[in-house]
């Protein structure tokens, strides 16, 4: 996967390994998430569901009533709002679109907290640091 070197990466870009899927990475991060911030970041953290195929109608539909393409896995709003692509811990075996790292790099611009983590324990860390900022 290409990794873009204007959109700070959270995570170990050597690691190669057997590691879960996105899906997993993100219910795990979630979990944590409301665990750990049950009052608050766990009330107000969620996830753009917009992945999958769709027939031309649903997506036009969709597209009308906002969904943006390219949002990515977790946004906790707030000042700056968090924002993170959340990708496999071995990048190796995932991928990032045009739409995503444009929606990143327009995030970035209007002065959120942008990151791509390779893995729920580099969303943590990632987490951890906007936190202390």
């Amino acid at each position: 996967m290409y990794l873009p070197n204007d959109i700070r990466v959270y995570g170990d870009l050597n690691y190669r390994g057997v590691c879960p899927k996105e899906t997993l990475e993100q219910v795990t991060f979630f979990a944590r998430l409301r665990r750990d911030y049950p009052d608050t970041l766990g009330l107000i953290a969620f996830h753009v569901r917009n992945e999958g195929k769709r027939d031309h109608l649903t997506a036009a539909t969709h597209k009308a009533e906002g969904m943006t393409t390219g949002a990515p896995d977790i946004i906790i709003p707030g000042a700056p709002t968090f924002v993170c692509e959340l990708k496999r811990r071995d990048h190796t075996q995932s991928e990032i679109s045009q739409s995503q790292l444009a929606y990143l790099r327009a995030a970035q611009a209007a002065g959120c907290f942008v990151c791509i983590a390779l893995g729920v324990d580099a969303a943590g860390e990632a987490l951890r640091v906007y936190l202390e900022r």
